[in-house]
């Protein structure tokens, strides 16, 4: 849980503006803003969702700035105790409900500083989706730059060795890389992933809506990536129950818990929230939905990996040899029923 992943950092004394107070919007205000909202997702042509910790605050997974954060509990001396793991956590209504508006064609990317894997989990497109900060159940190979995506959490964090070695076969199934796997859970002193950082930036750059939901925006650059779409002519809609960085810059500022306004904008647009089967990972978002193959989450490749020189020799001698590698949807099948959870209304 983000307790664990908080105290495996290294020690940092400016954590930004913690346990500022909430304000929420009447339900009258509420309605008549998220009907503004629905207006402007369906007006827009190229949508971007930023989501931080408050989406997954319903999950179970405690944020670091709320009134009960993470951090805001460490300034007043007190330690938070929660029983949710990461593994046993369920995707929030948020997180299903970005997947519809995924389907839908609304949303044409999502970028993340979650690293609960939350997102990926619930089935969302890794191909759609950066995950600024890491993911908790993705390591990955610093030789060859494959990633894996795992039932379980990796252990280890700051770009770390997890002890694992990559068994992708790399020739004509000659010899498998054998390159270290490490961890993507970012130190607070570590560089954003380039894939993933070009990837926003890139996303930011085109977009003329950022929907931003759960987040202070406090934690830079990922936090600035909204005003990039603003500067290029788009609008900013800020849901977040406590005041943000970028208020100032928000066409519509809407306060209230981030699953009351998502599932009122789905029903505005008339779109179903997607229902939790269990942990998909979806690495294409040409893979339909009820096309998933059952796969074994130690063999999920990702085919839109960074590249070195000699990876791109191999991989065009592969697509002419007609060998490349396929991208491929996988289905955690889980051996046990989760239990349910209680849903926690803080941000």
């Amino acid at each position: 849980m983000s307790v664990n992943y908080a105290a495996g950092l290294s020690p940092y004394a400016d954590k930004g503006v913690c346990g500022l107070p909430e304000a929420f919007d009447s339900p009258e205000e509420l309605k008549a803003k998220v009907t503004t909202l629905a207006q402007l997702v369906r007006e827009s042509r190229y949508m971007v969702v930023h989501s931080g910790a408050g989406i997954s605050t319903s999950a179970g997974i405690p944020d670091f700035r709320g009134p009960k954060g993470v951090w805001t509990l460490e300034e007043k001396g007190e330690t938070p105790h929660f029983e949710t793991t990461f593994e046993e956590a369920r995707p929030s209504l948020t997180h299903m409900a970005l997947l519809g508006l995924q389907r839908a064609g609304y949303l044409k990317y999502l970028i993340s500083q979650n690293v609960d894997g939350l997102h990926v989990r619930s089935g969302f497109p890794r191909d759609l989706l950066s995950e600024l900060h890491g993911n908790m159940f993705v390591e990955e190979c610093e030789k060859c730059c494959r990633q894996f995506v795992r039932e379980k959490v990796i252990g280890v964090m700051g770009l770390k060795p997890t002890g694992r070695y990559c068994d992708v076969v790399r020739s004509r199934g000659l010899r498998a890389c054998r390159g270290k796997l490490i961890s993507t859970i970012l130190d607070w002193e570590d560089a954003l992933p380039d894939r993933d950082l070009n990837k926003a930036d890139n996303a930011s750059r085109q977009a003329d809506l950022a929907l931003t939901l759960g987040t202070s925006m406090q934690i830079k650059p990922s936090g600035d990536l909204p005003l990039v779409t603003k500067r290029k002519g788009g609008k900013i809609v800020i849901v977040n129950l406590q005041p943000t960085k970028h208020d100032k810059h928000a066409h519509l500022r809407i306060n209230g818990y981030v699953d009351d306004v998502m599932k009122q904008l789905m029903e505005h647009l008339g779109l179903d929230i997607p229902k939790w089967e269990g942990p998909t990972v979806c690495e294409s978002s040409a893979a339909a939905p009820e096309g998933d193959a059952d796969l074994k989450p130690t063999h999920a490749l990702s085919v839109d990996v960074k590249v070195k020189g000699e990876l791109v020799k191999e991989e065009k001698k592969r697509a002419v040899d007609g060998d490349a590698i396929k991208e491929q949807t996988l289905k955690v099948k889980k051996e046990r029923k989760d239990p349910p959870l209680g849903i926690k209304d803080d941000k």
